[in-house]
């Protein structure tokens, strides 16, 4: 196998992951046989906004690529950003920093195979992310993005509402992330925007935007499913326990 075996056998290995069986949230829309209906108009927050708490399961099948659904030349690379991403494809992800139970950063949370929990409350949404138990705070206060900032893994991010949608713009980031398992490369210029629009009770659109100048020739986005876990909640999750895989990732 040529991608990063550790975090491919991580995804197999997922399937209980955040199950809750026996417990009901209020206010759970069913069907008459008593399951879940997911496709009940989305809550709402006393404002009037869509409510986008809740257990959400990301799309597993960009944990990889995240832009597999992209058409030739859409992500285009600098001269930098190629060959980056050539040496991780070679070495087979050697290098990852989630390898080392380091913070994935965004867009990459938004993609591994690991649910996470947003939590809204006045002025700030905060999403906390069940893979290496990382999160983010998202202010919707006012806060600025800022102008130099001590560069991190995960950014900093601020938001705003369009309509029914929540924008998040995050910048911030140190040059060490991928955007996902494959390798696509990051430096401290990103500028990711995730726009999440929950259209009914349990699915959730989110559109990402990818703009780094100094890896990308132009700004490119991709469109995920978010997928509401009514029954779910975070479990503990332990990195590095156990580990046996990453001294085999040798590639070239």
């Amino acid at each position: 196998m040529k991608i990063h075996r550790l975090l491919i056998t991580l995804v197999l290995s997922i399937d209980a992951s955040a199950q809750w069986l026996d417990y009901r949230g209020p206010g759970l829309p069913l069907l008459p046989d008593g399951k879940s209906n997911l496709s009940a108009p989305p809550p709402k927050t006393p404002d009037g906004k869509p409510d986008l708490s809740g257990v959400w399961q990301p799309p597993t099948s960009y944990v990889v690529n995240i832009a597999k659904d992209l058409k030739p030349g859409e992500v285009s690379f600098t001269h930098w950003g190629e060959s980056v991403y050539k040496h991780r494809q070679e070495t087979q992800g050697k290098d990852d920093p989630q390898a080392y139970c380091v913070f994935s950063g965004v867009p990459r949370e938004d993609v591994v195979p690991y649910p996470f929990k947003i939590l809204e409350t006045r002025g700030e949404v905060a999403i906390l992310y069940e893979a290496i138990h990382s999160y983010r705070q998202i202010f919707l206060d006012g806060h600025q993005l800022r102008k130099d900032p001590n560069p991190t893994w995960m950014g900093y991010s601020v938001g705003r509402w369009d309509g029914d949608t929540l924008v998040v713009d995050t910048t911030g980031f140190n040059d060490q992330g991928w955007i996902d398992n494959g390798g696509h490369p990051n430096t401290e210029a990103l500028h990711v925007t995730e726009r999440f629009q929950r259209r009914d009770f349990g699915h959730m659109d989110l559109r990402v935007t990818i703009d780094d100048p100094k890896a990308y020739t132009k700004p490119w986005t991709v469109a995920l499913e978010l997928t509401l876990m009514p029954e779910g909640e975070l479990i503990e999750y332990v990195c590095s326990e156990n580990e046996k895989d990453l001294q085999h990732l040798v590639g070239k």
